[in-house]
């Protein structure tokens, strides 16, 4: 397969199988020829892509598959769903652009002080192990080209405000969704990014004091626990706010001059409450041209 002109190949629901005793790499070797076929550093393939992947090979040096795996030259390498709780570093510069390792057992040791990952610009790591933000932008610091992170679905949480986050300045969209993420999460964000996801997160305000992020264009904070709208003080460039499915009451009016770059609040499936201020929030919404999606038909 690796010898034809085949650039992209996908293996779907891939089991390797062998005897429970431990194995030499010698013994172990032939297992993996099949593999070993497809990942030899000489060939035309550029797209890898690995789905539903299960091992009963229990008792072997997993470095010998992670090494191959990560000396690849190729620009494109996906591992989906595949239990795989590490990978090694290139040992030299890398030629991927582009790594899917979703849905594994990774954890916050993946990459660190790894230097050969400079060409790579989309990595999605969603549904793994990750616990610690500020490990998470330790391990791009070294991706000079990284402009795109899926972290959605891990169990992030940032609890060391004593510790300086180092994200990839390169680094313009980032997925925070569905992690543990409260209000402290502000202060570690990678200072140009310009899409940021944290819905289903704890986050209960924007603080007033947290680092300018200048770049910002869209913010999603569905599903969260926020109390009022966020002002924009440290979001000068931002334009798309979601806030849906939070626990509003009386949005302030003083959003409007707060963020006057707005063109579409998203505010569904909130509690609120038919009040003055209220009336003075939808009354100051349409004057500033209409910024509230689906008002008032979305909202009944």
């Amino acid at each position: 397969i690796w010898y034809s002109p085949m650039e992209h190949l996908t293996v779907r629901n891939l089991t390797f199988q062998g005897p429970l005793g431990e194995l030499t790499e010698y013994e172990f070797l032939p297992l993996y020829s099949s593999l070993e076929q497809i990942i030899s550093l000489d060939g035309s393939m550029k797209v890898l892509t690995l789905e539903h992947v299960r091992n009963k090979v229990y008792y072997f040096n997993q470095e010998i598959v992670y090494r191959q795996f990560s000396e690849m030259n190729i620009v494109s390498l996906t591992i989906y769903d595949a239990y795989m709780p590490h990978m090694l570093c290139p040992s030299r510069t890398s030629s991927f652009q582009y790594l899917n390792f979703s849905h594994n057992a990774l954890t916050d040791e993946l990459f660190q002080n790894c230097g050969t990952l400079t060409d790579l610009k989309l990595l999605i790591l969603q549904r793994n192990k990750f616990e610690s933000l500020s490990k998470v932008s330790f391990m791009t610091s070294r991706m000079k080209s990284l402009n795109y992170l899926d972290m959605s679905n891990n169990l992030l949480s940032h609890d060391a405000p004593d510790v300086q986050c180092q994200w990839s300045e390169s680094l313009t969209e980032l997925d925070l969704s569905s992690n543990q993420l409260t209000e402290s999460v502000f202060e570690c964000l990678p200072v140009n990014v310009k899409k940021l996801d944290l819905q289903n997160n704890q986050v209960t305000s924007v603080p007033k004091g947290m680092a300018e992020l200048k770049s910002l264009k869209e913010l999603n904070l569905a599903s969260n626990r926020l109390a009022d709208l966020p002002g924009c003080g440290g979001f000068t460039s931002l334009g798309f706010l979601n806030i849906e499915m939070n626990l509003i009451l009386t949005p302030s009016a003083d959003f409007f001059q707060s963020c006057p770059k707005v063109r579409e609040l998203q505010a569904r499936q909130n509690p609120f409450k038919c009040s003055c201020e209220l009336q003075d929030f939808i009354r100051l919404e349409r004057q500033s041209g209409g910024k509230l999606f689906g008002w008032p038909s979305a909202y009944v």
